[in-house]
């Protein structure tokens, strides 16, 4: 068997596989730079699965959590089947199922609420009516595109992404407050959240406003980030139908499993379900 070494035209390939697919822009992104660690961890030796294995104990070491780890390496176990490397890939660490999540990284409604009084007060329309698109739909931050003025007019989005088609209904209230957007920017048609040259937002740039907006706001950033609102959509969807099977549906996910992780509740909240069992005498 011939020595296997990663090579940048291999790179190359799997990145254009990879745009093939209909991966979204920041999951190509993130599996270039797990695959980029690993080759110059390797630093040109060949690969084998010892080596893979190798460097997943390697990572551990270095004190990356076990969620990242297992990110990784499903991003490198991507790269070896596309290589015809499938005998090198890593089993994933085990992990415990999470009972609660962070409360560092907890968005709480009131502070959801804070964020867009910050922004409407800074003067920042695009940005308040952006948080409150994402807060309102549970969009993914790729999926902001999707948002169009014939969307905001029908009342739903037709949203086209990672080979799946999905249609998400748009609450009355924010299509009326995208039509008074668009009324007022002189958008015609197309996307609603554009550049001052009209271009489509890029996720970094919807990160990086909404990073400077949480002091104003008095959020911990640790808090803010688009993919939060997701989660906080989820968990208000989910509290007033009670439908886990509709809730993945809406946020198109293929699996119900995947759905769960978002409703996962707080540490303070899961202590208060505890105190709430008559089990203490």
């Amino acid at each position: 068997m011939s020595e296997r070494v990663m090579t940048k035209g291999l790179l190359d390939a799997f990145v254009g596989q990879l745009h093939a697919d209909g991966l979204a822009a920041g999951t190509i992104e993130k599996y270039v730079r797990d695959v980029r660690a690993f080759a110059v961890w390797m630093d040109g030796q060949p690969v084998t699965h010892e080596r893979a294995a190798a460097w997943r104990d390697a990572l551990v070491q270095q004190g990356y959590a076990p969620v990242t780890v297992n990110s990784m390496l499903a991003a490198l176990n991507a790269f070896f089947r596309f290589s015809g490397w499938s005998d090198c890939r890593v089993r994933f660490l085990k992990i415990q199922r999470r009972m609660f999540r962070d409360r560092s990284r907890e968005l709480t409604e009131a502070e959801y609420k804070r964020l867009v009084a910050a922004a409407r007060k800074n003067g920042q329309e695009r940005l308040e009516l952006l948080l409150q698109a994402i807060g309102a739909t549970g969009i993914r931050v790729s999926e902001v595109r999707y948002l169009t003025v014939e969307a905001a007019h029908s009342g739903k989005a037709v949203i086209a992404l990672k080979g799946k088609i999905r249609t998400i209904l748009l609450p009355s209230k924010l299509c009326c407050l995208l039509l008074n957007y668009v009324k007022k920017q002189r958008i015609a048609s197309g996307e609603i959240f554009l550049t001052r040259s009209g271009r489509s937002l890029s996720r970094k740039q919807i990160w990086t406003e909404m990073k400077r907006l949480c002091a104003k706001a008095g959020v911990e950033a640790s808090k803010v980030f688009p993919h939060n609102l997701r989660h906080l959509f989820a968990t208000a969807f989910y509290r007033a139908s009670r439908d886990i099977v509709k809730l993945a549906d809406v946020l198109g996910h293929s699996s119900v499993e995947t759905t769960r992780i978002y409703l996962i509740s707080s540490g303070a909240e899961h202590l208060r379900q505890l105190n709430r069992l008559p089990l203490i005498i």
